[in-house]
C-alpha cells in the first residue's frame, strides 16, 4: 500500500475536527484552483461528498496537480479566466474567490493583471451567482489589507498606511476594493458573502512561479543548497499551515456570519523571517547565510500579527503549528 503524505493525513484529521456535512451534495465552484490555497480546497472537498469544479487558466497544470482526481466523477476542472464570464451555466451552491496571484514577482510583472482578478474577477463571480441561485459567496482576500500598522496585532476593524499610488498596492489596495464590492452586492442586491483575510499561508503544492520566501527556503533546502537571506531577515509575520487556512475558508463558508470579514492566521506562529529561514534549514541540516545586500526596502510591511478571536468563536482551531506544519509541507515534497 503506497504511504499517505503527512499533508494528506492533516486533511482527513482536520476532517474529523469540523463538521461540513452540510457542504454534501453540493456544487462548489473555487477559482485559482491551482494555487496553494486553492488547490488545498480541493482537495479537502474532495474528500467530502460535493461536486468539486475546479476553474483554473493553465490544465496542463491542472491535470498535473489533480492528477489523482481527473477522472474522478465529482472533479470537473473549468478552464477559463475571472476577469472574462464564466464559460460555464451551472448553478453553483457555492462559490469560493481564491483567484489572484500572492507571489511578489507578479505584484512587479503584471500589476494590472492582479487588480483585474480581484475587482472584475469578484464582479463577475457575484452577477454569475445571483443569475444562478448561488447560496453564499466566499471572498479570499488578504491581511495585506491591513497595510503597515504600528506593531500591534491587527483585528478586524483595524486600517493601517497603503502607498496606493505604486504598483506594489496592486494587490493590498484591489484586495481591500473587493471586500468593498463584496458587501457592497450585500448591502444592494442582498449577496449572501462572508470574507476570509489569509495571514501568510505556506505548504506543499506551491506552483513553479511562487517566490515567496517560504516557496524559496524550502526549494533551497530540497536541493541541498543553503539559504541565503539579503537584509537582516527581521521582518515579522503571522503564519498559517495551508491546511489550516483551506479549513478555517470552508468553515465560514458553513458558520460564517454575512458580510464580516475575519482574519485566519495562527497566534502561534508568528515568526521573523530569519528564525523562518533558520527553522527550515536546520529541518535539512543546511545553514543559513546572511547577505550583507540589504533589500529590506522592498517589503512594504514591516511587521504584521493578527487576532483571529473572532474566527476561534466558530469553533476553529489550528492543526499544526510552524515547526510540524513545515516539517509536514516539506516531508510531502519528498
Amino acid at each position: 500500500m503506497a504511504e499517505v503524505s503527512p499533508y494528506i493525513e492533516d486533511i482527513r484529521r482536520g476532517l474529523q475536527q469540523y463538521d461540513l456535512t452540510s457542504l454534501t451534495g453540493s456544487r462548489i465552484l473555487i477559482t485559482g484552483a491551482t494555487g496553494l490555497i486553492g488547490g488545498c480546497l480541493v482537495d479537502i472537498l474532495m474528500h467530502c461528498q460535493c461536486q468539486v469544479y475546479a476553474l483554473g487558466r493553465n490544465e496542463a497544470r491542472a491535470r498535473r496537480r489533480f492528477a489523482d482526481y481527473w477522472q474522478h466523477e465529482r472533479f470537473h476542472f473549468v478552464k477559463g479566466d475571472v476577469t472574462e464570464l464564466l464559460p460555464v451555466d451551472i448553478p453553483f451552491d457555492y462559490i469560493i474567490h481564491a483567484a489572484s496571484n500572492a507571489s511578489p514577482n507578479f505584484f512587479k510583472e503584471k500589476p494590472v493583471e492582479v487588480i483585474k482578478s480581484n475587482i472584475m474577477g469578484g464582479a463577475n463571480l457575484m452577477e454569475y451567482g445571483l443569475a444562478h441561485g448561488m447560496k453564499r459567496m466566499l471572498y479570499v482576500s488578504s491581511g495585506e489589507i491591513y497595510g503597515e500598522g504600528s506593531g500591534e496585532t491587527f483585528k478586524e476593524t483595524d486600517s493601517g498606511y497603503i502607498d496606493c499610488a505604486t504598483p506594489r498596492a496592486c494587490y493590498p489596495s484591489s484586495k481591500r476594493t473587493a471586500e468593498t464590492l463584496c458587501v457592497a452586492y450585500a448591502a444592494e442586491y442582498g449577496a449572501d458573502v462572508v470574507i476570509a483575510r489569509p495571514c501568510h499561508t505556506y505548504g506543499p503544492h506551491f506552483t513553479e512561479s511562487d517566490n515567496r520566501v517560504y516557496a524559496q527556503f524550502i526549494r533551497n533546502v530540497l536541493r541541498g543548497e543553503d539559504i541565503v537571506i539579503t537584509g537582516t531577515g527581521q521582518l515579522y509575520r503571522s503564519w498559517i499551515y495551508v491546511v489550516d487556512c483551506a479549513l478555517a475558508i470552508l468553515l465560514l463558508l458553513v458558520k460564517g456570519e454575512c458580510g464580516q470579514a475575519y482574519n485566519v492566521a495562527d497566534e502561534q506562529s508568528c515568526v521573523s523571517i530569519r528564525t523562518l529561514a533558520e527553522m527550515t534549514a536546520r529541518m535539512a541540516g543546511r545553514r543559513v547565510i546572511m547577505s550583507n545586500q540589504d533589500k529590506s526596502g522592498s517589503a512594504p510591511i514591516t511587521h504584521a500579527t493578527f487576532c483571529t478571536s473572532k474566527l476561534e468563536a466558530l469553533g476553529w482551531q489550528p492543526l499544526c503549528h510552524l515547526e510540524e506544519g513545515l516539517a509536514h509541507t516539506i516531508a510531502a515534497l519528498r
